[in-house]
């Protein structure tokens, strides 16, 4: 059984995230409109705050946990918000608790009777091994009166590496590079995850049959498929190792041929939904960008904005989502089709980046710069472009915030905004707007956030 949350908590506004490095490049013309180009900023950062608070996965948990009794309960999880969850659960569970949670280097907090392993994002290590092997033993031989609640995130797909027999740690890393870089959308990846592991696809809970396990998720993915958050170790989906293999020649993925081996030999497929093993599984989505998106929403509202929800599960390349974003929100200044002015355009979901160049960003930043280069010299646009976990691909920013005047400012650092763009570097561009949003871990992860005022 799989339910999606639909209480929508109150939001608030951590006071960890509001840092937004501010430009300090504005000069001549562009000066006048500054003290409301600032103000928009301030805005949109309040904003992206409303919408990580609404995604609050202590406090969202705590809405669906079950009745409690005397019997010890497993607990299991994985991704960037497993231990706030943990956390909730070890405060407010009077009855034994046992279990462990690995989350990314730096983004553990005080769980209690739950054990927390840290681990390398995206690029899975042996500390993840480490916690796969762990997570497996814990459900290992339990029986029909035991309950094993599974709390997952999205980050847990490089967190859980667990490869196949024949397979190898540095092969598991191997296929995620290529995943990485390939500009597949996430779907694709974790169909192609599941058959290289032994812990995603369901098989966690698949081996903790025939206990009863009950997963609670955070959604990180478009559409909220509880299947496809951190590759689903306690949830099946219906994809098998064939599937596998087309998407990879679909996307023109090039793997190791010891990976592509033992897709295509189907020794260890991934388990179907039908199987006797999930019988006793449920499954609830308790947080996910439409939450946030709806919190960002009303703040808007009361700080004057008409806010359009365009959609909380847009996928594609970075660039070309910023360029359509970017043609919208100028429609919206020409002739207020989607919304009266002032307007402010949110959006969610999960971009990709195809690698060509050997530059530091991600897919946000990269959506910003494509965006920044369609409005250059547009005035009255305004757009912040985040990941809700605090991390933009592997760099220590959450995102960037983009105007008309942030192609100027970047050319005056002395950089080539275009070239910034071709060599996918687009942390090097907004650090020389000095436009970068850094916020650190925030706790939880409901995918990208992206919100363009519009004036």
């Amino acid at each position: 059984m799989i339910t999606l949350g639909s209480k929508r908590p109150k939001a608030r506004i951590p006071a960890s995230v509001d840092t937004v490095r501010m430009p300090r490049h504005v000069s001549g013309e562009a000066a006048c409109g500054a003290p409301e180009l600032q103000d928009d900023r301030s805005t949109l950062r309040e904003l992206f705050n409303a919408a990580v608070a609404a995604a609050d996965p202590g406090r969202a948990l705590l809405r669906f946990l079950p009745e409690q009794s005397d019997r010890p309960v497993v607990v299991v999880g994985a991704g960037k918000a497993s231990p706030a969850m943990a956390q909730a659960l070890d405060l407010n569970w009077t009855g034994p608790v046992k279990g462990a949670v690995v989350t990314p280097y730096g983004n553990s907090s005080d769980t209690g009777r739950i054990e927390v392993f840290e681990a390398r994002h995206p690029v899975p290590d042996r500390n993840g091994l480490q916690a796969a092997l762990r997570l497996r033993e814990l459900v290992s031989g339990l029986g029909p009166q035991d309950l094993v609640i599974a709390l997952i995130s999205g980050g847990g797909s490089s967190l859980l590496p667990c490869p196949p027999k024949g397979l190898t740690l540095d092969d598991e890393v191997a296929l995620n590079n290529a995943l990485l870089a390939s500009g597949a959308p996430i779907s694709a990846m974790n169909a192609i995850r599941k058959q290289v592991s032994l812990v995603k696809g369901g098989r966690l809970a698949a081996a903790a049959a025939p206990a009863r396990v009950l997963t609670y998720i955070v959604s990180d993915v478009p559409g909220d498929d509880p299947a496809q958050v951190a590759s689903g170790p306690t949830v099946a989906d219906g994809k098998t190792a064939q599937d596998a293999a087309a998407l990879i020649e679909r996307y023109r993925i090039e793997l190791p041929r010891q990976i592509m081996r033992h897709i295509q030999s189907e020794t260890d497929p991934a388990p179907l939904p039908t199987d006797p093993a999930f019988v006793s599984s449920e499954t609830h989505v308790i947080a996910s960008a439409d939450l946030g998106l709806r919190a960002a929403a009303e703040t808007a509202s009361v700080a004057g904005l008409n806010p359009v929800i365009i959609s909380d599960a847009i996928e594609g390349e970075a660039r070309e989502v910023g360029r359509v974003m970017a043609a919208l929100a100028k429609d919206v200044s020409r002739h207020g089709r989607l919304a009266a002015k002032p307007a402010v355009l949110l959006s969610g979901g999960e971009t990709s980046v195809t690698v060509r160049g050997s530059g530091r960003g991600g897919r946000n930043t990269e959506f910003l710069l494509s965006f920044a280069l369609e409005i250059e010299g547009w005035k009255g646009i305004t757009a912040l472009a985040a990941d809700t976990d605090g991390i933009d691909g592997s760099g220590g920013h959450a995102g960037a915030v983009a105007d008309g005047l942030t192609v100027t400012q970047v050319a005056a650092a002395g950089k080539d905004p275009a070239s910034l763009l071709n060599e996918n570097n687009s942390y090097a561009a907004f650090d020389a707007a000095h436009s970068l949003l850094v916020t650190g871990p925030t706790g939880t992860n409901v995918n990208d956030f992206r919100a363009v005022i519009v004036r």
